[in-house]
């Protein structure tokens, strides 16, 4: 198995930030009205999101081992039940976000994601929550996050009509396996269980993502299929 170290932790945490950014900046103004592979949210929703999660890791991170996400976590919520409570965290957190442009929150969530990474790194190995009987360390919040922008990324490319592939994926695989152990990569969860981390078919050109579907029974189509995202 992959190990999930702060060197490639970290560039593949930045990958995902860049691609996310990279996929935005192809919106025009009317794209950001486009659906989303969640069917409640446009394209521009999903921008204010990415803003919203990203803060929410600095709370947890503050308040840390006693964030709020500690102790729901700490109760040992199923998937299902905790989709549910996360997904209506994320709904009222999208509603009371400031009314703003899309690209004015994807460059909020930019500076805010890559803020995040810095402090990590710096209590890289302290514990952040427990689930169950596993404890799960910054380092593993920080793989949570990693698979979340790489995942909210091909949200974005299938909005724009085109697929995604990150250049890693055994190493998201291996983030995701660190930071969300209620959530195992052999279980195909109900959509929405992705976001309850923290709270939808062309190439992509630059950056280091792989162009083409997923490789059948590969770590990307576990991660899709885990996060209750239909392969392409």
């Amino acid at each position: 198995m992959t190990d999930w170290v702060p060197g490639p932790a970290l560039a593949a945490y930045h990958d995902g930030v860049t691609v996310v950014c990279e996929l935005a900046a192809q919106f025009t103004g009317d794209a950001w009205a486009a659906p989303t592979t969640c069917p409640e949210w446009r394209a521009a929703d999903l921008a204010g999101h990415l803003r919203c999660v990203a803060d929410d890791f600095h709370e947890y991170l503050d308040d840390a081992p006693l964030s709020r996400l500690a102790r729901l976590m700490a109760r040992s919520p199923g998937p299902e039940s905790l989709a549910r409570k996360l997904a209506r965290q994320n709904t009222a957190e999208l509603a009371a976000l400031p009314d703003g442009p899309a690209p004015e929150h994807i460059a909020a969530f930019t500076a805010s994601a890559r803020a995040y990474a810095a402090r990590a790194l710096a209590v890289w190995d302290l514990p952040h929550h427990r689930y169950g009987d596993t404890v799960v360390t910054v380092a593993g919040m920080v793989g949570a996050a990693c698979a979340e922008w790489h995942l909210h990324a091909w949200d974005l490319a299938a909005s724009l009509g085109k697929d995604y592939q990150p250049a890693s994926p055994e190493l998201l695989a291996a983030g995701w396996q660190a930071g969300i152990p209620h959530l195992p990569l052999a279980t195909v969860a109900p959509r929405g269980a992705a976001v309850a981390v923290a709270g939808g078919p062309a190439r992509r050109a630059g950056g280091n993502g792989r162009a083409g579907g997923p490789q059948p029974g590969g770590a990307w189509e576990a991660l899709l299929l885990a996060s209750g995202r239909a392969p392409r």
